[in-house]
């Protein structure tokens, strides 16, 4: 792969520690250059299984990057995220400019709040599948759901298979 492949990941307390592992290790070894975006630059994040990741950019300067797509992984984080004006503009902006949008388990909490599932099949926890049903997505419950640039997921146990989708999509979408 190009190494100049670069993949933002988006990062804040109580990430769903394997949703952020295996696909940044599967990226990885693939040759792509990660990203951990957050709230702040510098400082550590820990998921709900007690993993620590440091973030590398913050929020606010997220959107001057070049990147081929971004993931959200799940957990309690893009409940928080999503409060984040700044990251909610950089998921819608990269959805629209046809780039990769990957998230899984309660990762589309986010894509919800950047209005962009509507008329998309999405996967995600079953607990928000009201929510993504009511933000105009075409609910699926499978291990992942690929429509175009959106690669969507259902939980940790899914993470290689989304974890290959979105390399796949990833690709397409350069």
């Amino acid at each position: 792969m190009d190494s100049a492949l670069r993949v933002a990941v988006l990062v804040e307390d109580g990430f769903e520690d394997d949703e952020l592992a295996v696909p940044v290790a599967h990226l990885r070894t693939a040759g792509a250059e990660i990203i951990l975006v957050a709230p702040f630059a510098g400082r550590q994040y820990r998921g709900k299984d007690g993993h620590i990741v440091t973030s590398g950019v913050a929020m606010g300067a997220a959107r001057q990057l070049h990147v081929d797509g971004l993931i959200v992984p799940g957990g309690y984080a893009p409940d928080r995220l999503r409060m984040r004006h700044a990251l909610v503009d950089l998921v819608r902006d990269t959805f629209v400019a046809g780039r990769l949008v990957g998230a899984i388990s309660h990762g589309p909490q986010l894509l919800i709040s950047a209005d962009v599932l509507r008329g998309r099949t999405v996967t995600c926890s079953p607990s928000i599948a009201v929510d993504v049903k009511n933000a105009g997505g075409l609910y699926v419950d499978r291990p992942v759901a690929e429509d175009g640039n959106l690669v969507t997921s259902r939980k940790r146990d899914d993470a290689h298979v989304f974890s290959e989708a979105v390399l796949r999509a990833v690709k397409r979408s350069r």
